[in-house]
């Protein structure tokens, strides 16, 4: 006997991972912006100039975020087609192509990729 809700486990699974992803981006870049804000607070007072140098420290450790979430979600897709392919025909239902969830979770690293490489320049 076969049972689709195996692939409907490992889908949300997938899911779960690239909502995780997303979430480390997302703080990434909000720690990577709070460096600018410091910046900006250092220019605005002379007397301030030591948070000049956290500004760095802000970008790198938000650039490092966002590529961890990347990492993130490419690994869950990794590991999502590995186990799709255990699977008999028969447990993946034939109206849900396994290939998308994939191809999104790809398609929300690439652009991670390339909010990291924004955050870099």
């Amino acid at each position: 006997m076969h049972d689709p809700r195996v692939f409907f486990a490992a889908e949300r699974t997938l899911l779960a991972w690239v909502r995780t992803g997303l979430t480390i981006m997302a703080f990434g870049f909000v720690v990577a912006r709070f460096g600018l804000f410091l910046r900006l607070l250092a220019i605005q007072d002379a007397k301030s100039a030591a948070y000049a140098g956290y500004h760095h420290l802000s970008n790198g450790v938000g650039i490092a975020l966002v590529l961890v979430g990347t990492a993130c979600m490419i690994l869950g897709a990794i590991q999502h087609q590995s186990y799709v392919s255990t699977l008999p025909a028969a447990d993946v239902p034939r109206s849900h192509d396994p290939r998308y969830p994939i191809a999104l979770a790809l398609f929300l690293a690439a652009l991670g990729l390339a909010l990291a490489a924004y955050l870099v320049l």
